[in-house]
């Protein structure tokens, strides 16, 4: 099949971003409306979040290849720069500005549906050490994750296997599994359930790129060395 044009598929990766943030944000907002009790607002948090992730990547998957994340972007270019079947680096340099964009307009849409300020700085404070692990880890599986059914031949599961991880990793993550740069600046835009804030982006962000170098690592030393990107419609 010919490959998507460049605009769409940014368009693509820009609402995909910003439906996703819009479900974290949204539903963690909800969340706290409706209960008192933090597990159960994890747990509702976290059910939104593996059935709207689920959607978007098989509504979205064919156009783009729906990462909806920069780590993932960079490491489809790391892997194929050489081979050319994967992602450019004219790709890389339009596709992550437009999900960044995307997670920080999902964040103001969330928190305009819930009539909160459209744009109030996150309070939470995530910069402890334990935390900053977490992301390495969660971020590590998800590249292990997307590479590994790259390289078996098998990303037409990619919408129910990556919402099923992340659903697993808010509860096995002391970070509840942000996982993406994107997705952690947008919740900076947000002071409600799901916000960080912005004295602890950059470091979630050096742990996400740590995390995705040690996922490529763990996809070498299980499968070998990758071939060709990971979008996930296959």
């Amino acid at each position: 099949m010919p490959r998507t044009p460049l605009a769409r598929r940014a368009a693509a990766e820009l609402v995909g971003t910003a439906a996703l943030v819009a479900v974290v944000v949204g539903s963690g907002i909800q969340a706290t409306r409706l209960s008192q009790d933090v597990g159960v607002q994890l747990l509702a948090n976290s059910i939104a979040t593996v059935f709207g992730l689920g959607v978007l990547i098989a509504l979205l998957g064919p156009v783009s290849g729906a990462h909806f994340n920069p780590v993932v972007t960079l490491a489809e270019w790391f892997t194929s720069r050489r081979s050319g079947s994967g992602i450019t680096a004219r790709e890389l340099l339009v596709c992550i500005p437009a999900q960044i964009v995307g997670a920080i307009g999902g964040a103001v849409m969330a928190n305009a549906m819930f009539a909160e300020p459209a744009v109030k700085w996150s309070t939470h404070e995530r910069s402890a050490g334990h935390l900053l692990l977490g992301e390495v880890v969660a971020t590590a599986g998800l590249i292990l994750l997307i590479f590994g059914l790259a390289r078996t031949g098998r990303l037409h599961l990619a919408p129910v296997a990556v919402a099923s991880y992340i659903g697993a990793a808010y509860w096995f993550t002391s970070s509840t599994s942000f996982a993406n740069p994107a997705v952690t600046i947008g919740r900076a835009f947000s002071d409600t359930f799901a916000g960080i804030a912005p004295g602890s982006v950059a470091g979630f962000i050096a742990m996400q790129l740590v995390g995705a170098a040690v996922g490529l690592g763990l996809v070498v030393l299980v499968f070998g060395r990758p071939g060709g990107g990971p979008d996930v419609d296959g």
